[in-house]
């Protein structure tokens, strides 16, 4: 008994995939030749994008390929329906059963959900209120920092002024000292010769 070859495999694998090709040529209406028994040529055989084609948009951009099925909802209704039970027609949809416990299990995971959305909106008030409040400290810091610099600033500027006013008024004063000065020093030359004559 012979054991095939490595070629068998390969073999093997391109007419299952030339057999499925040609049933999605059949399943999109294109293979009209093929169903009426006629064999294409080994170099037109349709290829896998060619395939795919007939059964919905093929987008290529450079090595990415897009495709898209045509009936893409019925073919999801078609998907999600029980085996052996024919598909609903006329464009209906068969929902399947719902699980309660299911339910339940969503019921109860929205609750702790939205517990947690509540406390987290909770701390988000809170930081932000704490953040408000700070933000407010500081701007009425600064504000009475400035108040308080004007204030300062004005201050000094009308003592400046009453300092130059009392240095006028003093240099004013200050006037007769000169002649005072130069009278005392005749008044002390006077004196001088008078005790050299009573001498």
């Amino acid at each position: 008994m012979e054991e095939p070859g490595p070629a068998a495999a390969p073999a093997e694998g391109r007419g299952r995939d030339e057999r499925s090709l040609e049933a999605l040529s059949l399943a999109g209406g294109g293979g009209a030749a093929a169903a009426a028994g006629r064999q294409l040529p080994e170099g037109r055989r349709a290829t896998l994008a060619s395939a795919l084609e007939l059964e919905g948009t093929v987008l290529r951009e450079g090595r990415l390929t897009q495709f898209v099925a045509n009936n893409l909802e019925r073919r999801i209704r078609l998907s999600g329906a029980p085996r052996g039970e024919p598909p609903a027609g006329g464009g209906g949809s068969s929902i399947p059963a719902i699980d309660p416990g299911a339910l339940q299990d969503v019921v109860a995971l929205a609750g702790q959900v939205a517990a947690q959305v509540d406390e987290l909106l909770r701390n988000v008030h809170c930081g932000l209120q704490a953040l408000t409040a700070l933000s407010v400290g500081c701007i009425q810091t600064y504000r009475d920092g400035v108040e308080s610099l004007g204030e300062a600033a004005d201050l000094s500027i009308r003592a400046m002024y009453a300092l130059v006013a009392r240095c006028e008024e003093l240099d004013r004063a200050m006037q007769p000292v000169p002649a005072l000065a130069k009278r005392i020093r005749d008044m002390k030359g006077t004196l001088e010769r008078l005790e050299g004559l009573c001498k």
